[in-house]
């Protein structure tokens, strides 16, 4: 009975020592500037939904952000330019990665990003293969939609082309994870309306903001509402649709906003 007890407090200290030695779960955010960190915080509202993310997951220190998204970059450019073996590297078992692009991948007119539909596909697949070789978790996500109302106040949708059937396509064929983010956000926008839906985006009035003195007009770019609007559809979506492992780590108990911590030694 004695040496029963001691292998019971013997397996109980093994579990509680392998426990506290479990490393966080890391979410890599692969993207354009719509998800991105930015960095001009103190002259610029302008915020990715990715840099906010972390809003909506537990904060036990279970999980933690990576989010290597850049401003203007498609799945050519990001892989070009090595930032996408950069992740690849990083990437453990367990890992997450969410995939969107689209918004630069149709920039036909410059030759550093565009990418066919067919070399599009392609690249989707190079990064669900290159995440699932690591052991690690890929999620693909659609496009968010861009802010644009006819004149009477219908939603036009259909920015982005075949871009994102092409995304969903590949989700279906490889048996990933799908956030149609085009679907959610267009929803969004249609409830919230032309006029309410600006607060949302870079409507930003003159002499508000030191980097845009005189005013600017985005329909792309999100304010820190907007990217804390996006981040919890996407969030709430991962969790109604129970997308794992990530779905286990979403929390809406505390919504205060939180910010991404910068990654050290990138380059960016």
């Amino acid at each position: 009975m004695k040496r029963h007890l001691i292998y019971l407090c013997v397996f109980a200290l093994t579990v509680i020592l392998l426990s506290a030695n479990k490393k966080p779960v890391t979410l890599f955010l692969v993207g354009d500037s719509t998800m991105a960190d930015k960095t001009e915080l103190d002259i610029s509202p302008e915020r990715g939904w990715g840099q906010l993310f972390p809003t909506y997951l537990k904060r036990d220190g279970s999980i933690i952000v990576e989010n290597h998204a850049k401003n203007g970059r498609s799945t050519k450019s990001f892989i070009d330019q090595g930032r996408w073996d950069n992740v690849v590297k990083r990437i453990k078992r367990g890992d997450i990665v969410i995939i969107q692009f689209g918004h630069n991948d149709a920039k036909q007119s410059d030759p550093q990003r565009y990418t066919s539909i067919e070399d599009y596909r392609s690249n989707l697949m190079r990064m669900v293969k290159d995440v699932k070789k690591k052991g690690g978790k890929p999620i693909l996500a659609t496009s968010c939609c861009r802010r644009y109302f006819k004149p009477d106040g219908t939603f036009r949708s259909g920015h982005h082309g075949a871009y994102p059937t092409a995304v969903r396509q590949v989700a279906e064929f490889m048996n990933v994870p799908l956030i149609d983010a085009e679907e959610l956000t267009k929803n969004w926008l249609i409830n919230a309306g032309k006029d309410e839906s600006k607060k949302f985006y870079m409507h930003v009035a003159a002499g508000e903001s030191q980097k845009f003195p005189n005013g600017k007009i985005d329909n792309t770019h999100f304010r820190e509402a907007g990217a804390l609007a996006v981040g919890r559809l996407i969030a709430k979506e991962i969790k109604d649709k129970d997308i794992k492992p990530l779905s286990q780590y979403i929390d809406f108990e505390d919504t205060t906003p939180l910010y991404t911590t910068r990654v050290q030694g990138i380059d960016d």
